[in-house]
């Protein structure tokens, strides 16, 4: 079944979950197993086939709830620290960016604005973010930390025309050097391990899509 290759795997073939034991979401998606993402399900009626071009849906965020605290106290915690609005509206702009340019790479998909019956919609989303940043100290401290944070990453696509999900991947990352060594905190290199994030997971949802055959 030509849905399976938006979950191809390089070694034992995606399937489907059928049969009483099938593991179905709220919404009728069936699990997936062996897919290249962590987590997956689809409809296991839909002929992904059909679809030759794809449109950006939404970005959306959704942040953890931590307390804000002072630089002073960060310097005596680790683990959680608040993500200012800024940060926020930045992180939300890089994902609109890197998903729009590397979805534009596809080579088995046309980028269209208007939907039709042969249109997937794309969005992607963030879930619990956190962030293990901290405050930068008053003076010249230099603080090291293993990795800059997590990101529930979640991709959806949907029919256009009938707005239906027909296929969704999740899978928890971690911002972090591949050494997982630490490294020194500041602004420019924690958006580029953010920015390298990102990007891992815009071309392995790329890469997905350009695996369905079209026909």
């Amino acid at each position: 079944m030509s849905v399976m290759a938006i979950a191809s795997c390089s070694s034992a073939p995606p399937t489907i979950q059928e049969g009483p034991n099938a593991e179905i979401t709220y919404d009728g998606l069936h699990a997936i197993d062996n897919s290249i993402f962590k987590l997956a399900w689809a409809d296991p009626d839909i002929d992904f086939s059909k679809y030759d071009q794809i449109m950006a849906g939404g970005a959306f965020l959704e942040f953890r709830a931590v307390r804000k605290i002072s630089s002073t106290q960060a310097m005596s915690t680790s683990g959680e620290f608040y993500i200012d609005e800024e940060s926020r509206e930045r992180l939300r702009e890089e994902v609109s960016t890197i998903f729009r340019e590397e979805m534009a790479k596809s080579t088995r998909f046309t980028m269209v604005e208007e939907p039709g019956p042969n249109v997937l919609v794309i969005s992607g989303g963030l879930h619990d973010i956190v962030s293990n940043v901290p405050p930068e100290p008053v003076g010249r401290s230099n603080i090291y930390i293993s990795s800059v944070g997590e990101i529930t990453l979640l991709l959806e696509a949907a029919d256009s025309m009938s707005g239906e999900v027909i296929f969704r991947a999740a899978e928890r990352r971690i911002a972090e050097r591949g050494s997982g060594q630490a490294m020194l905190s500041n602004t420019v290199s924690n958006w580029g391990e953010i920015r390298r994030l990102l990007q891992r997971w815009a071309t392995t949802l790329r890469e997905g899509l350009d695996s369905i055959p079209e026909a």
